[in-house]
């Protein structure tokens, strides 16, 4: 089965991690199949996310610390660096792009995390979407934001579990 990588925003700061801890206990009664994960979490009041790799629910990970840490500095620690590191970004943003991570996906992130806010990056193999949908309450559902499903699996997926 395909990799899925879906990006979920919660209007709180610990949303997104409180999401994962149900999905991980989702995942040992085989509903979805976690094979990679990472939190952004925004308090109030402070400057930057924080990130968090999920470790303990899917081991070392598909991709490892360094796309989580990449990514993450490429989405939101970058326009604090300034100029001198143009040639990098030109070099990463590329690369991303090979994953399916283009200008508009790191745009639309960039704009939608935000102060009092977090996300869910999740890559995901089997899911009985039902079953996992009914898991959780409209309060606790994230919006997705982003997702390399083909558009109709994205507009039933947002349709079904992101309650737009």
């Amino acid at each position: 089965m395909a990799t899925t990588l879906t990006v979920w925003k919660f209007h709180t700061s610990e949303g997104a991690e409180n999401a994962l801890k149900k999905l991980g206990d989702l995942q040992k009664q085989h509903l979805i199949e976690i094979k990679d994960a990472a939190v952004v979490s925004w308090p109030e009041g402070r400057k930057k996310p924080k990130t968090i790799q999920a470790l303990d629910l899917v081991g070392a990970g598909m991709v490892g610390g360094a796309f989580w840490g990449m990514l993450f500095g490429f989405l939101f620690f970058m326009p604090f660096l300034g100029a001198a590191v143009g040639t990098l970004v030109g070099a990463l943003s590329g690369r991303f792009q090979d994953y399916g991570i283009n200008d508009d996906f790191i745009k639309e992130v960039r704009d939608k995390i935000t102060e009092g806010s977090s996300a869910l990056f999740i890559m995901t193999g089997q899911v009985t979407l039902d079953k996992v949908e009914a898991a959780f309450t409209p309060e606790e559902r994230g919006v997705l934001i982003e997702s390399n499903l083909s558009e109709e699996q994205e507009a039933k997926l947002r349709e079904d579990f992101s309650g737009e």
